[in-house]
């Protein structure tokens, strides 16, 4: 008998109609009731020359029922049972959750579908596992989790990069045919985030209808969308799973990672502010309640070449700027004077540190700031004592040549021995030292994954998650940052287990403005790494003024990149300068809902953050303006008619070369309406390319 389902949100309603299998026939906007005729209403005709009965689109499609397109799951046991055909055995509903069991009885499978829609953000959460109830193994090949789209969904935003160029986008258009990004590299990786937008034609940052997607996992993923033939959308996606990886022995179970989405009606920024507020309840949670420290991380400023005594000065440096957590970073450990050795030999260089690192961590202390450390715990160099004790604790294929990465190796995790060694050598630094955070980082790609001669990237980054629970279970009040060559391993799970991301290597201003906002529509600015640089970034060799660095900066979690020691007193209060600016406002940053405006000049970025009484608003002016003359600033999401006083807070100097007269408002600032700043709008100066400004407005 077909039945539905009603799960609903504070906006989002999701209806499913059981039958055979689940299947979604709405999700988008809340619906304040149900009708007994919408089974009826929603009942598809039959085409000639195709099938005689009508083949739904189900959490799980099946190509042993009937639907000619990607399946949901693939698999076969030696050889057979390799079109499973499910039937719905089980279902348990609350108003926010469903969950499905179904069977199939002659393949000897049992699948289990988990829904759930959390009720403030509007995030919905799906996963599936597919039980192997026979007596010989099961071999998986793959396990998705399949959800529909409405056929006016025909376009689509994807996100492609490379490293110190993450977070990319591009559109296209969707009417026909499939999209398909795989990513093997072993980690979420920086080419191809595992996310996706797919909304109405022409969808912006504050309109249209769009449905937005993360697979929650640090591993190879596969993410789909297609167009059926008979105008049907669906979004896929799952683990990649390498031949025979997964092998399920009688009564093994496989579960897919969560993929994550949700609605708007409002285009990106309701994604936005739907996965930021997911993210800020229920993926992070950072020891203490207190603002999230400015960092000064030491690998820019002095490489390789530690000098206690010089780190202390960059220390004094540092406090005088007003960081808050100093962080030494690679080069510290025994033997580490270049990239080619001793990864993997985690005890203190007692050349460069004689006194050990004790004086270094009590210095850094009584300048009032907390002390972190480097770590690359899952690579190892072959000129280390521990390659030469341990070759064969490299995660590997016997028998082939493994290629180096950044002139390192891997090492396999699921190796217990080699598990217990890191999880020691860890435990015993963060036993011993006052540590308050980890920097971890992962500078390389899975070539040839193999543990005992098994494709092992899910039991890789399994071990990874494992090894990190342990520290934290012995150490809660460690913090860890995520850094994979920067942005290589960022999702949510990964981000269950720590406390920050490096977004990129790259610490030019202009090229972080498009990386921070591709980020930003997952991620909230107190997860996201971003630093001052020097004036020359090393990654570009780009200059910019500290205008552009210092407010592309003050939308993250704040740092600086640089050796203090060595730059001008100009630099300096600067860098004092915008690290106060960020105390002022990280508590709004940090907490409000972060937003991006519509522009036609394609060389702007407008984006800010909104709180209760107040808005922080940042223009950026990337290359030469579109027009003479910039369009006005239109406000969003301000009470009509209550007043607002708006002041400039920070303007580039000599940025008003292409103008003779800039706006008055600019030095003296303003009280308007807020329907005057979202129907009229502020004019704006002729800003160069390249620079930027800050604008604040609170309520009066």
């Amino acid at each position: 008998m077909t039945k539905i389902v009603h799960l609903t949100g504070r906006t989002t309603s999701l209806v499913i109609k059981t039958a055979q299998m689940p299947e979604i026939i709405h999700w988008g906007r809340k619906l304040s009731s149900i009708t007994e005729d919408l089974i009826s209403a929603t009942q598809r005709p039959v085409s000639q020359a195709r099938l005689d009965t009508d083949i739904p689109l189900t959490l799980c499609p099946e190509s042993g029922r009937g639907l000619f397109s990607a399946p949901g799951i693939e698999g076969h046991r030696q050889g057979k049972h390799w079109a499973p055909v499910f039937i719905l055995s089980e279902e348990s509903v609350t108003p926010h959750t469903v969950s499905f069991s179904a069977v199939d009885s002659i393949a000897q499978l049992r699948l289990d579908m988990e829904l759930a829609i959390e009720a403030e953000s509007d995030i919905l959460q799906s996963r599936m596992t597919i039980t192997n109830t026979g007596d010989s193994d099961y071999i998986l090949n793959k396990l998705a989790n399949t959800l529909p789209l409405p056929t006016y969904a025909t376009e689509l935003m994807h996100f492609y990069g490379s490293w110190i160029r993450e977070f990319h986008t591009e559109r296209k258009d969707l009417i026909h045919g499939s999209f398909i990004q795989e990513n093997r590299r072993g980690r979420t990786s920086h080419e191809n985030f595992p996310g996706a937008m797919v909304g109405s034609k022409g969808f912006s940052e504050q309109s249209g209808d769009v449905w937005g997607f993360h697979l929650g996992w640090s591993g190879n993923h596969q993410l789909r969308v297609d167009a059926k033939s008979d105008g049907r959308r669906f979004i896929q996606a799952g683990e990649l799973l390498l031949p025979g990886e997964i092998i399920l022995e009688p009564g093994a179970s496989y579960t897919t990672p969560w993929l994550y989405g949700t609605y708007s009606s409002e285009g990106l920024n309701g994604i936005s502010s739907r996965f930021h507020q997911y993210v800020r309840s229920h993926i992070i949670s950072f020891p203490g309640a207190k603002p999230r420290p400015v960092h000064l991380n030491t690998w820019e400023g002095i490489y390789f070449d530690h000098n206690p005594a010089y780190i202390m000065k960059m220390a004094e440096g540092a406090a005088k700027i007003g960081v808050e957590r100093f962080i030494v970073d690679d080069g510290w450990f025994i033997g580490r004077n270049h990239e080619r050795a001793a990864l993997g030999d985690w005890y203190l260089d007692e050349v460069k540190y004689p006194d050990g690192l004790e004086p270094v961590i009590a210095r850094v202390n009584e300048l009032g700031m907390e002390f972190g450390l480097w770590v690359e715990p899952e690579m190892i160099n072959e000129d280390s004592i521990l390659y030469q004790q341990h070759p064969d604790w490299l995660l590997k294929l016997d028998g082939y040549e493994q290629p180096s990465g950044r002139w390192q190796y891997v090492l396999d995790l699921q190796n217990r021995n080699c598990f217990n060694y890191l999880y020691e050598r860890l435990d015993g630094l963060l036993s011993r030292y006052n540590i308050s955070y980890l920097k971890w980082d992962m500078n390389r790609e899975l070539v040839q994954p193999g543990h005992q001669g098994r494709p092992a990237v899910h039991g890789q980054t399994q071990a990874f998650y494992r090894l990190i629970d342990s520290l934290r279970a012995q150490h809660p009040m460690v913090e860890i940052e995520s850094c994979s060559s920067g942005g290589g391993r960022i999702d949510y799970e990964v981000l269950r287990r720590t406390h920050r991301f490096w977004a990129s290597d790259c610490n030019d201003a202009l090229e972080r403005q498009t990386i921070q906002r591709g980020m930003g529509y997952f991620f909230p600015p107190e997860v996201m790494g971003a630093h001052i640089g020097p004036e020359e970034s090393h990654s570009t060799k780009r200059r910019h003024h500290i205008n552009m660095r210092g407010l592309t900066a003050l939308f993250g979690h704040m740092g600086v990149e640089l050796d203090p020691v060595r730059e001008s007193k100009e630099q300096m209060q600067g860098m004092a300068d915008y690290i106060a600016l960020h105390k002022r406002f990280r508590h709004l940053i940090h907490s409000g809902t972060g937003f991006r405006l519509d522009c036609t000049d394609t060389n702007r970025h407008v984006y800010g953050v909104a709180g209760d009484n107040e808005q922080l608003l940042a223009i950026c002016q990337l290359a030469m303006g579109s027009h003479t003359l910039p369009e006005p600033v239109r406000f969003t999401g301000l009470e009509p008619c209550r007043k607002y006083r708006i002041n400039a807070v920070d303007v580039a100097n000599g940025s008003f070369q292409l103008m003779k007269q800039k706006p008055g408002w600019i030095d003296s600032g303003l009280v308007l309406s807020g329907e005057e700043l979202m129907h009229i709008g502020l004019s704006m100066p002729l800003l160069d390319p390249e620079s930027m400004m800050l604008v604040h407005l609170e309520s009066c």
